[in-house]
């Protein structure tokens, strides 16, 4: 990428819309807009006032109308990418923005690589990097806790916290630094227990980040969760239910599902990839024996199994083969039908405890569909959609620079409990530091660079 050119790149998804848009930006964006655009008063387009909107004609280079638009200018500094931008509001169909793209290029403007608008932004200081990475989880968030991180974030709510907790860091790189230089005079910059404090107070904080780690991830990425049992224990209907659609076909025949189905639904906040499985049973039946090896790859691969007994028949040795096969998993015993006569004993099912999350649903009626759902959450979920602190650590890129400033100070404690040198303490002290550094981009490479912005769309 040279940060010298003007790029451009189609800003909508693809597809047919009322509107489509395409993007522009750099030092020559205004220069090639006034090449495609004309209003009434064929004014350039460098006389235009920042922040404007214009009704106009895009027309290619050779003069071959393509579209009424309007032209929106946002002069630098005060754009998305710090330089000049210009974006043109088409009627969105997928020939108009294609002949239009074409009509910037043909102009001098390049095509933009994915990611390259808000690299820019970030390059011009007007993002930094974690800001930068929140746009894409604003992008991609799939439900309104997650949009609301993203947006947190988006709005510097965790750079400003990694920023503090940065510049006390340095504050205290500088102190023991001034020491080492003032070493012969014997002139002490701070004490080891005032060292030691503000260490511990840093170190504290960053552990409490981390813990929101498991969380964030969850929120953005979501989980897998399977439906797992015998037949006919209500799983399809569990899945439609919690879906709100008839996504799996539901029968009274035994083995209906023969497949894994997969519907991605908002439960509590989070984004769950639910599992419909085949029922769990001996057959001989060569397509209902392939869908019973895939529901157990589902239960493998899932972070949340909710195993379903029949309510209303006793327990039998499918279901206990069942709840040995989710044994190691975090697990939600779903109790169905409900609404008929009881015939299961709960004392007969092992290993079931006052601690196991076990759950009552009738899927036909409704009950229960609601506490089924708060303990979806809570099997997930260690610190709740409201941390205290109102931050979430949602990249493992960010886990791994916090794990490695929270390891930096806790050799720093060490050398201080030991009495090691000042240097040795002043050098994992830079450590902490650059590893917070990484997070927000004060401390970074071309390569994490790379590997972010390659994540995004194109126009983006």
């Amino acid at each position: 990428m040279n940060a010298s050119d003007t790029i451009c790149a189609i800003a909508t998804p693809p597809g047919e819309g009322g509107i489509g848009i395409l993007r522009l930006s750099g030092d020559k964006a205004l220069d090639i807009a006034s090449l495609v655009f004309a209003d009434t008063a064929r004014r350039p387009v460098r006389d235009y006032l920042t922040h404007t909107l214009h009704h106009g004609e895009l027309c290619a280079p050779d003069g071959r109308r393509i579209d009424d638009v309007l032209l929106a200018v946002m002069k630098a500094p005060r754009s998305y990418t710090g330089d000049d931008v210009v974006e043109f509001h088409c009627h969105g169909g997928p020939l108009i923005l294609r002949l239009g793209l074409e009509a910037l290029l043909q102009s001098g403007a390049r095509l933009a690589e994915p990611g390259e608008f808000t690299k820019r932004a970030f390059l011009s200081g007007r993002l930094d990097l974690a800001q930068a990475e929140a746009v894409m989880d604003l992008i991609t968030a799939r439900t309104e806790a997650g949009l609301r991180v993203a947006l947190e974030q988006l709005r510097g709510a965790l750079s400003e916290e990694l920023g503090r907790l940065r510049d006390g860091l340095v504050r205290l790189l500088v102190e023991v630094e001034a020491g080492i230089d003032f070493s012969d005079e014997d002139i002490t910059f701070i004490s080891a227990q005032g060292l030691t404090s503000g260490v511990m107070a840093a170190r504290d904080r960053i552990a409490q980040l981390i813990r929101t780690a498991e969380d964030g991830r969850i929120l953005r990425e979501g989980v897998t969760v399977a439906l797992v049992g015998r037949p006919n224990v209500g799983k399809s209907s569990l899945m439609n239910a919690l879906a709100k659609a008839d996504r799996a076909i539901v029968t009274a025949i035994p083995g209906t599902t023969r497949d894994v189905l997969e519907e991605l639904v908002n439960v509590r906040g989070v984004p769950v990839r639910l599992l419909d499985t085949a029922g769990l049973r001996e057959t001989l039946d060569v397509v209902e024996r392939e869908g019973v090896r895939r529901s157990h790859d589902a239960l493998a691969r899932a972070e949340l199994v909710l195993a379903v007994l029949d309510g209303s028949e006793p327990f039998c040795e499918e279901d206990r083969r069942l709840l040995e096969s989710a044994k190691g998993k975090a697990t939600v015993v779903v109790v169905n039908k409900s609404d008929q006569p009881t015939g299961l004993d709960l004392r007969t099912l092992p290993g079931i405890t006052e601690k196991t999350r076990l759950v009552h649903t009738s899927a036909m009626t409704g009950a229960g569909l609601d506490d089924l759902r708060d303990a979806i959450r809570d099997a997930v979920l260690t610190q709740g959609l409201e941390s205290r602190e109102g931050l979430f650590i949602t990249h493992l890129r960010h886990r791994g620079a916090l794990e490695r400033a929270e390891t930096a100070l806790d050799q720093v404690l060490r050398s201080i409990e030991c009495g090691m040198a000042a240097e040795c303490v002043a050098a994992d002290l830079r450590g902490a530091v650059n590893a917070l550094g990484e997070i927000i981009g004060a401390t970074t490479t071309d390569d994490i660079l790379a590997r972010i912005f390659k994540e995004f769309c194109i126009g983006k």
